[in-house]
C-alpha cells in the first residue's frame, strides 16, 4: 500500500494549536483498513480545540455569523458553514454556562487581591470588591414571528411542487419582543479584576447567580465589600436573601441625580442644561451637592422643604422624589462612601451591560433566548479576563 500524501498526518497550527489533519493509506481494489483509524476518528471526527476557539473569537468581534464565516476563511483559510459556525459558538457558550454552574471555571485572581492604589496609583494593603448588579433588554423572536416565517417557508416549499423533508419541529417564540437578562458584576478599585456573569432567569435565579460568583471570587476575603446598585428592590431584597457578606449598599449616584431631574422637570418645565442660573438647574445642582457632601438628614431636610412648597400636580412629583429617597435612606451615603474612599457611581456594571449585548444587538437582530444568552457568556468569560484559562482547561470532546 502507498500513502496518497506521504505521512498519515499533516500539521496545522491554529491560534497557537496543532490540529491533525488525517491522510489514508489506500491501495487500488483492495482499500484500506486499520484498526487503529475508528479509534483517532472518534477523536478527529468534529473541529478541533483550536478552530472553535478562533470562531468564537471572530464570532464575538463579528456583526453576524456570515461575516464570522467570511473572517475565518480568511484569517485561518478555514471554511464552516454560516449554519455550523452558529452552532458551534451556541454550543461553546453553553459549555462556558456549565463550567461556571459545576463550579469549574477558573479565575486568575481572588478578593484577597484586590488592593486598593493610594494617591500615586500604588497598592496599598487595604483590600476592596464592588458588587454591580442591572438588567439589561435583549430582542428576542416573538411567537408570532416565528409562525409567520413558517408560513412563508411553507408557502415556498408547496411551490417547488415536489414532495420535501418534513420541517423541523419548531422551537418556541418569545412572547415579548424584548426580555430582561441580568448582569452580575464583582470588580476591584481599578477595575483590573472583574467577574461577569449573566442569567435570564427570574429574580431568584439572579440571586443565586450573586451567591455562586461571590464564592467563586471568595468575596469573605476583601476587607472592604460594598455594592453599588441602582436601588431596585430585587435587587436590595436578593442580596439579603442570599446573605451575601457586604459591608455596604450604595445607590448609584446616576440615578439619583436622574430622579432628581425627573422632579425637577415636572416643577419648573424643561430648561437649558447650559443656563447654571435657571431655577430649576440651580435648585438640583444645590441638592445633589447637599447629597454628596452633606448628611442624608440635610439632604432630606432640603427636599421636604422644597416639595412643601408646590401644590396640585408640582406638589405630587415633589412627593414622588422625597417618597423615592426616604425609601432608600440606608443606600444615600455618598460623604461616607468618599470619606472612606469608595466609588459611588455604577460605571463599570453599566459598562458591562454595553459590552455583553454588543453582539445580539444591531439592526435586524433577533433571538432565540437561550442562543442569545450563550453569545453573551462568550462575552462575559473574555470580559471576565477568564478565555485563556477556559480554552486551556483539557480540550473537551469535538462538537
Amino acid at each position: 500500500m502507498q500513502s496518497k500524501g506521504g505521512e498519515p498526518f499533516s500539521v496545522l497550527t491554529v491560534n497557537g494549536r496543532i490540529t491533525l489533519s488525517r491522510r489514508r493509506f489506500f491501495a487500488k481494489d483492495v482499500g484500506s483498513f486499520t484498526p487503529l483509524d475508528d479509534w483517532i476518528d472518534s477523536a478527529h471526527a468534529g473541529i478541533s480545540h483550536g478552530v472553535r476557539e478562533m470562531a468564537c473569537r471572530l464570532n464575538q468581534a463579528s456583526r453576524c455569523f456570515a461575516k464570522a464565516v467570511e473572517n475565518l476563511a480568511r484569517t485561518a483559510q478555514l471554511r464552516l458553514s454560516r449554519e455550523t459556525l452558529r452552532q458551534l459558538v451556541i454550543a461553546e457558550g453553553q459549555a462556558v454556562q456549565a463550567a461556571e454552574k459545576q463550579g469549574r471555571l477558573v479565575l486568575t485572581w481572588d478578593a484577597g487581591e484586590c488592593f486598593v492604589p493610594d494617591e500615586r496609583g500604588q497598592p496599598t494593603s487595604a483590600t476592596r470588591v464592588y458588587l454591580g448588579v442591572d438588567g439589561v433588554m435583549v430582542p428576542l423572536v416573538t411567537q408570532a414571528e416565528k409562525d409567520a416565517r413558517r408560513a412563508a417557508v411553507k408557502v415556498k416549499r408547496r411551490q417547488r411542487g415536489r414532495k420535501c423533508r418534513p420541517l423541523p419541529r419548531a422551537r418556541p417564540g418569545a412572547d415579548q419582543a424584548f426580555k430582561e437578562t441580568k448582569i452580575v458584576t464583582f470588580y476591584d478599585e481599578p477595575c483590573e479584576h472583574r467577574l461577569v456573569v449573566l442569567t435570564r432567569g427570574n429574580c431568584e435565579q439572579a440571586g443565586k447567580l450573586m451567591r455562586r460568583a461571590a464564592g467563586l471570587i471568595g468575596l469573605a476575603k476583601a476587607q472592604d465589600k460594598v455594592a453599588i446598585v441602582d436601588g431596585a428592590e430585587w435587587i436590595r431584597n436578593q442580596i439579603q436573601a442570599q446573605s451575601l457578606p457586604l459591608d455596604a449598599v450604595g445607590l448609584d449616584f446616576y440615578h439619583l441625580a436622574e430622579n432628581v431631574h425627573k422632579a425637577r422637570r415636572a416643577v419648573y418645565g424643561e430648561e437649558d442644561p447650559q443656563d447654571k442660573q435657571a431655577p430649576g438647574n440651580a435648585w438640583a445642582a444645590g441638592v445633589l451637592h447637599l447629597a454628596r457632601h452633606h448628611s442624608y438628614r440635610e439632604f432630606e431636610a432640603a427636599v421636604w422643604d422644597w416639595a412643601c412648597g408646590w401644590r396640585g400636580a408640582k406638589r405630587k412629583a415633589a412627593v414622588g422624589l422625597l417618597n423615592y429617597i426616604s425609601q432608600r435612606e440606608e443606600m444615600i451615603r455618598y460623604k461616607e462612601f468618599k470619606d472612606k474612599g469608595r466609588q459611588i457611581g455604577s460605571g463599570p456594571t453599566e459598562s458591562m451591560c454595553k459590552a455583553t449585548t454588543l453582539r445580539v444587538k444591531g439592526v435586524g437582530k433577533k433571538w432565540d433566548g437561550d442562543n442569545a444568552e450563550a453569545v453573551m457568556v462568550l462575552e462575559a468569560l473574555d470580559q471576565s479576563g477568564a478565555w485563556e484559562k477556559y480554552w486551556n482547561l483539557t480540550p473537551h470532546l469535538a462538537v
